[in-house]
């Protein structure tokens, strides 16, 4: 079994367990305390989403750039309760990146939004760099941005990996972003 297939084989038995479950809050607690850093399906997932973009199969299509990059590994089906699963990887040392209030170099992406929630596991590259989930920023670890939730991705402190899972595969870029940075 090559890796691509291994990572969705391991997804299943996890969303087989968080297929009746809302996004949101709550939820991103449960996924941090059940399945964070130091889980086994946390370090399996991370393992071969990092060989998938080493591979070439996960995260390989440049969205806006070679720091901003995007696929969809698997479309919604039954074996996986209808979940997408897709991979994003973004790395703030891009030149288009901008400093936040903190004073780190940040890049941010494509506005969108999550008709029905997402389920995000955060691999980063390098030591303390973050994705900026709607509870803040985090490290190792999982967002879950509640249905109906819009934002732009972001990332500081260095290369991160997104693997994502999304309901019914949906995410929208359909609106209009906010003018505010």
């Amino acid at each position: 079994m090559g890796s691509r297939e291994e990572l969705i084989q391991r997804s299943i038995p996890f969303l087989r367990e968080v297929k009746d479950m809302t996004p949101g809050a709550e939820m991103e607690r449960w996924l941090n305390e059940t399945y964070g850093e130091n889980s086994a399906l946390y370090q399996d997932l991370a393992r071969l989403i990092k060989i998938g973009v080493e591979e070439g199969w996960a995260a390989n299509q440049e969205v806006d750039g070679p720091n901003y990059r995007r696929s969809r590994i698997l479309e919604p089906t039954p074996e996986t309760f209808q979940f997408s699963i897709t991979a994003v990887y973004m790395n703030s040392a891009d030149p288009r990146r901008f400093k936040d209030e903190d004073d780190h170099d940040v890049l941010r992406g494509q506005y969108h939004g999550h008709p029905y929630g997402e389920l995000n596991l955060v691999v980063p590259l390098n030591e303390g760099a973050e994705l900026k989930g709607l509870q803040g920023w985090q490290g190792p670890g999982w967002t879950a941005p509640d249905p109906g939730s819009r934002h732009y991705p972001e990332v500081r402190g260095g290369a991160v990996i997104a693997l994502f899972y999304l309901p019914a595969g949906r995410i929208s870029y359909d609106f209009k972003a906010p003018s505010d940075r």
